[in-house]
């Protein structure tokens, strides 16, 4: 069978791909970030044999979506059967294909990138102009082709639950996101290793005594605010939701706006997952090379096309990845890291080994329930679906003996009084860890 992905081509991504063609796949890849490749890594794969990989440090934007239609574009197939997918890219790419492709049939209509201000969505527009012409049914082949996808992260799974409430969807799709032993270990842990690390590597700054402003204090901010503290950062967050304020507030964090402070932070990190949280406004009020940088989704958390398109800007490249931004009237300049990408994969090389090892065996249990599901249950519809719980305890349970953790055992009697199965699952579907 063929399976393709689209995700951070890493070291750890390798190991995935060694994984899936070990277990019978045909495998091709390309990364889902333009500055997130390891060339090493990729070049590792290719040299392999095995798989074809499609991937490279530092990316254009069409580039980039090349390398995805590449990934996706089968030799003697209609497209793949799986998909493993990270922030909705490849997926985006069929339904689009699909959607435009009809419109071609319909009535003889090209996409027109200059419908859209959006750099991205320009490229992707481009991509099917050209390629309709050429093969007018491809994208709607590959999307009967696909039978299902697996997803990794919280933007992916929200794309994908609004196509799905739309009845857009266009096969099953696995959250490996929320999967406990991702969200709670690549989210939290991971990005509390990664953050420091790739603000070190960019900066070479002391962050013991800055004073660090977080956005968003879900998972990912939890992971990157008790990082900065552990640093001996002063960390404020900011929070849209009472509830993660409140956990904020009784972990000790301030929680502020960015009105409130954006005068006195040396840090700024995003973790939002939304948009447009670190505005072209508060970067005129930070101080002189305050860094900012984004941990959160894509390059839109922090304004870089405004910033970017700023008249009389100055753009001084540091080192690859590290630019500050020199306003004209004032002289100051802010430091942007991985030009508002994911900071941790574009300065440095993402979260270590151990905690993927946690998301990646959920991303090959989340195929093979895909490969049953197509194969024999046929139990899933065109919706999205989490990982059952026992699945998560057993990538929980794989990965304990590494660090010499040893498990009491419940008692038959033990089990029954609080009614579970003495091998569990321990929890139901509503705990939340």
């Amino acid at each position: 069978m063929n399976i393709n992905g689209s995700l951070h081509m890493t070291i750890q991504t390798g190991v995935l791909i060694e994984t899936l063609s070990a277990l019978g796949a045909k495998v091709r890849w390309c990364s889902c970030n333009i500055f997130s490749t390891q060339d090493h890594a990729a070049a590792a794969i290719a040299k392999a044999g095995t798989s074809a990989v499609f991937a490279w440090k530092g990316e254009t934007l069409p580039e980039y979506w090349w390398c995805t239609e590449q990934m996706m574009t089968v030799p003697g197939a209609d497209g793949c059967d799986q998909l493993v997918d990270d922030g909705g890219d490849a997926t985006l790419l069929i339904h689009k294909g699909k959607e435009f492709e009809a419109k071609y049939a319909k009535d003889g209509s090209l996409p027109d990138p200059a419908s859209t201000n959006n750099a991205e969505f320009k490229c992707i527009l481009q991509l099917l102009k050209d390629s309709i012409p050429l093969d007018k049914t491809k994208y709607t082949r590959m999307a009967v082709q696909c039978k299902g996808v697996s997803e990794e992260t919280t933007t992916g799974v929200l794309r994908l639950r609004e196509m799905a409430a739309k009845n857009e969807l266009l096969f099953p799709a696995i959250n490996v996101n929320d999967c406990v032993t991702k969200s709670k270990f690549d989210n939290v842990y991971g990005c509390r290793h990664s953050l420091p690390d790739s603000i070190m590597r960019a900066t070479d700054v002391m962050i013991g005594g800055k004073r660090a402003l977080v956005c968003g204090y879900g998972d990912v901010g939890k992971g990157c605010a008790f990082a900065l503290r552990g640093a001996g950062a002063r960390v404020l967050i900011t929070e849209i939701d009472p509830i993660n304020a409140l956990q904020a507030c009784m972990e000790g964090f301030q929680v502020v706006t960015m009105e409130d402070c954006v005068h006195e932070i040396d840090i700024f990190t995003s973790a939002t997952g939304n948009f447009k949280i670190i505005t072209l406004e508060h970067m005129k009020q930070m101080k002189n090379n305050a860094i900012v940088c984004n941990i959160g989704h894509f390059d839109n958390e922090i304004d870089m096309e405004d910033l970017e398109q700023f008249p009389g800007m100055t753009v001084e490249n540091i080192k690859p990845q590290v630019d500050r931004f020199v306003f004209p009237s004032s002289g100051n300049g802010v430091i942007v890291l991985a030009s508002g990408r994911l900071v941790n994969l574009g300065c440095a090389t993402g979260h270590p080994s151990f905690v993927m090892s946690c998301s990646f065996t959920n991303q090959v249990l989340a195929q093979l329930d895909l490969l049953k599901n197509w194969k024999e249950t046929k139990a899933y519809k065109n919706d999205v679906y989490l990982l059952p719980k026992h699945l998560d305890e057993k990538v929980a349970l794989l990965h304990l003996p590494s660090l010499g953790a040893h498990l009491t055992t419940l008692s038959q009697e033990q089990a029954d009084y609080i009614g579970v199965k003495v091998n569990g699952p321990f929890k139901n579907d509503t705990y939340r860890y």
